[in-house]
């Protein structure tokens, strides 16, 4: 079982940019179509962004097109979320999710395994 841990969070100011990063043990990641999650309180899960292991291919939310970018590094068994123009509204504990899919999805349910996540607080 995929074991996967997201680090990368804080504080940021609106405007600024943070890094996120989902490691993962085990397994190599690059069989997995990864997915990045967020929830606020009181909110559902959204997807924000995902890449399929089958092509590479990546999607984003319309909320952060333009903003944040996902990449995988092989050599590091990880995948990063590069987020930039942080705006309050992406304040969110950020989760990153794995499992078999030959194409990635943004909706939640498919992904079988999940990280703790990592709180993104953009406020000034």
């Amino acid at each position: 079982q995929v074991q996967l841990v997201e680090s990368g969070g804080g504080l940021v100011q609106p405007g600024g940019s943070l890094r996120l990063s989902c490691a993962a043990s085990k397994y190599t990641l690059n069989y997995y179509s990864i997915g990045w999650f967020r929830q606020a309180p009181g909110k559902e899960r959204e997807g924000v962004s995902c890449i399929s292991s089958s092509d590479g291919s990546t999607y984003y939310a319309d909320s952060v097109k333009g903003r944040f970018t996902i990449s995988r590094d092989d050599a590091d068994n990880t995948v990063y979320l590069q987020m930039n123009s942080l705006k309050p509204e992406d304040t969110a504990n950020y989760l990153c999710a794995a499992d078999f899919l030959p194409r990635c999805t943004l909706e939640p349910r498919p992904y079988d395994y999940w990280g703790q996540g990592t709180q993104v607080t953009v406020s000034s």
